[in-house]
């Protein structure tokens, strides 16, 4: 039979253990969300060696999340370390799109099936910053091509019928995807028209200039005429 005190520092020792790899993991998440946000600034900028050195900083700290929470796996299924990994995985879905390189894949990234489709969908708004910035540097077909590629992940999102808690509240996340998705094929398709009205009113000008212009015979005199 176990004593009071046993009991007490049983319980003591369990939870002190529990609490110190809560508090490490609340910390390692934080920084995690961070590395990830300034490599996602770094892609939009263009800085990709930047970027790309951060996000191995991310990998380093979400493998320690997941070995330090290895033996609490109810605390690395909490929102907050999911979340965490959530951005991990947008930020190298961002990366790898927008350089035009193919996905990670999901093993690679040692992350759950939920963070890493919900970090894909929020991918999806970084890509239609992308998009505008290729907008506003006339660039037309990248920006077609990085459209197409948000249909195609829309087009896996929306087929994952399952219930919340197993996805993390894809389904949500999904929705705003379609959102997002909306309103930039609306301003693509604007600058599509825009560039083809643009291209042939050039092309009338260009036909216009080239057209020799007939000079009208002089006009006599009314005192040449009497």
């Amino acid at each position: 039979m176990a004593t009071i005190d046993q009991i007490d520092t049983w319980a003591r020792s369990a939870l002190d253990a529990r609490h110190q790899a809560r508090e490490r993991a609340l910390v390692d998440s934080r920084e995690l969300v961070r590395t990830c946000a300034n490599s996602i600034r770094a892609v939009h900028r263009g800085e990709f060696q930047h970027a790309r050195g951060l996000l191995d900083t991310a990998r380093q700290r979400s493998d320690t999340l997941a070995r330090d929470l290895a033996l609490y796996p109810d605390l690395f299924y909490t929102g907050y370390v999911q979340d965490a990994q959530k951005e991990y995985v947008e930020a190298e879905a961002t990366y790898a799109l927008i350089r035009g390189e193919p996905l990670p894949e999901p093993e690679s990234l040692g992350v759950a099936v939920a963070p890493f489709l919900n970090g894909l969908a929020e991918a999806v708004g970084e890509l239609r910053r992308a998009i505008l910035d290729q907008l506003r540097r006339g660039d037309l077909s990248r920006a077609e091509e990085i459209l197409r590629t948000m249909d195609e992940i829309y087009s896996l999102l929306v087929t994952m019928d399952y219930p919340d808690a197993l996805t993390g509240g894809l389904r949500r996340t999904t929705d705003a995807t379609r959102a997002i998705m909306e309103r930039t094929r609306g301003d693509l398709t604007f600058a599509l028209r825009q560039d083809r009205l643009e291209g042939s009113l050039r092309r009338v000008e260009e036909r216009l200039a080239e057209t020799p212009v007939r000079s009208s015979p002089p006009r006599r005199r009314d005192a040449e005429i009497l």
